[in-house]
């Protein structure tokens, strides 16, 4: 049921919800998007170069002539309809806002791009009195500064898919004591030399997923495999063995590096989402299960990795050498964590230097990845929390024919001024890909990089 003329309201849109996700326009109902002049000059002055927020730019300037098409200045003005796909939703408007004047202008200084912005939306509003007018920003000091103005502001929220990451999966649920004591009615199935029982879906179960794990205090372990009417599948898997796989000469270290070890490992399981702690064993275990697969077993022909880090984008170009010599600053994590797969080596540098040359790993920028297409690869994608959504999209569709792709990732440590835990990539990735069957997600618990560490991470 469409909404009356009264309750419309002016979504006025900064630079940066458009670069955190460039087709934010589509998402404001019946509603009319309006886009300052100002943010569309900024889109101009950072549309060059071959940063994903350039590339991200020219995309939501690509969308926004799409959707204005032959419209006439006075149409642009009033606001030109939005037409969607989607069959019997709703259409907006979307128009431009030149800079305004006008005795209501709030007199901030306008050296500031937010400023204009801000002083043109005071005018708007005023000239708008029955329509709420709303800045979107990912901005904190620009919402403040707007609302100290008169102005309401908001986040984007349209793709933060949880309020609290304290809802986010971990990819396993513990039981005090016995699991069983939960189970009265039980069938037990030997399929392909492997144990699956089918048990009922108590509510206690619901939030169980493909592919998440049940531990209990007796050692029970269990993997969910299937869901049957009201009925779950949950395979059996023997707790002492999944303690000792071994990845390029490392165990695991505890039952939740075990299971994710599993996962990397499982040729059937193509994403794979590790978070936790600094130190918990992300990188390594990832880096590990990498070269095992790539030079014992050749399932994949070649290792990418990669990582998003604050500056990157900006800075790489500018940086001498080949990809790989800039790429170097920015990827110590996985030369630390060769060392340490080869502290035990008799000549360690001369381990790690073997393995640089021999093993088929690649150190990629975020830049190159997009628009290429990896076959047969594995792409570890470390940092992963400094992504937003739609970058998360447009790496993991990079993946080709028979390739896997493991995201690592760290909520507590977001480095990018417009992401928070709620709202990261990794966040998104994790809830939209639940139940997928060959996708998994695994929360690492304890930093078992040292008892420093483990103080620090618990009390700093």
């Amino acid at each position: 049921m469409a909404r009356s003329r009264s309750q419309l309201k002016n979504y006025v849109l900064d630079t940066n919800v458009l670069i955190h996700d460039p087709n934010a326009i589509l998402n404001f109902e019946e509603h009319q998007v309006v886009i300052p002049i100002t943010v569309l000059e900024e889109l101009d002055r950072l549309k060059s170069g071959k940063s994903s927020i350039a590339a991200d730019c020219r995309q939501a300037i690509r969308l926004i002539d799409k959707l204005l098409g032959d419209a006439t200045p006075k149409e642009i003005e009033k606001g030109v309809p939005i037409v969607r796909v989607v069959k019997g939703e709703p259409l907006g408007t979307i128009s431009i806002l030149m800079d305004l004047e006008g005795a209501h202008q709030v007199q901030l200084p306008e050296t500031l791009n937010d400023n204009k912005i801000i002083n043109a939306l005071v005018t708007l509003q005023s000239k708008h009195k029955s329509r709420p007018t709303i800045l979107v920003s990912k901005d904190i000091n620009m919402r403040l500064k707007a609302r100290a103005c008169g102005v309401e502001a908001e986040d984007y929220h349209t793709d933060q898919l949880i309020d609290d990451i304290d809802l986010l999966p971990k990819g396993y649920q513990e039981f005090n004591h016995s699991f069983w004591d939960n189970i009265n009615k039980v069938e037990t199935l030997q399929k392909d030399g492997l144990t699956e029982h089918v048990i009922p879906r108590l509510p206690e179960l619901k939030d169980l997923n493909r592919n998440d794990f049940i531990i209990d205090e007796q050692g029970f372990v269990g993997r969910v495999s299937d869901f049957r009417d009201d009925h779950m599948v949950v395979r059996d898997l023997s707790r002492d063995k999944l303690l000792q796989q071994e990845a390029w000469g490392l165990t695991p270290r505890d039952i939740y590096q075990a299971v994710a070890l599993q996962l990397l490992l499982d040729p059937d399981i193509h994403l794979v989402n590790l978070t936790g702690a600094a130190g918990s064993g992300k990188t390594i275990l990832a880096l590990a299960a990498a070269i095992e697969m790539t030079v014992a077993s050749k399932r994949y022909k070649r290792i990418i990795v990669t990582r998003s880090t604050q500056g990157l984008d900006e800075d790489i170009g500018f940086l001498p050498g080949t990809e790989a010599e800039k790429m170097e600053p920015w990827l110590g994590a996985i030369t630390d964590n060769l060392e340490a797969l080869h502290h035990d080596d008799e000549n360690m540098s001369a381990s790690v230097e073997y393995i640089l040359q021999k093993v088929p790993i690649q150190f990629k920028s975020l830049n190159y990845i997009r628009g290429r297409s990896f076959q047969h690869s594995l792409i570890v994608i470390d940092e992963c929390q400094n992504l937003t959504p739609h970058q998360v999209k447009t790496i993991i569709t990079r993946a080709g024919n028979g390739s896997k792709v493991v995201c690592l990732g760290n909520l507590a440590q977001i480095d990018t001024p417009y992401l928070n835990a709620p709202s990261s990539g990794l966040t998104y990735m994790t809830e939209r890909f639940r139940g997928f069957k060959h996708g998994a997600h695994v929360h690492l618990r304890g930093v078992p990089r040292s008892a420093l560490a483990e103080f620090a991470e618990a009390n700093l």
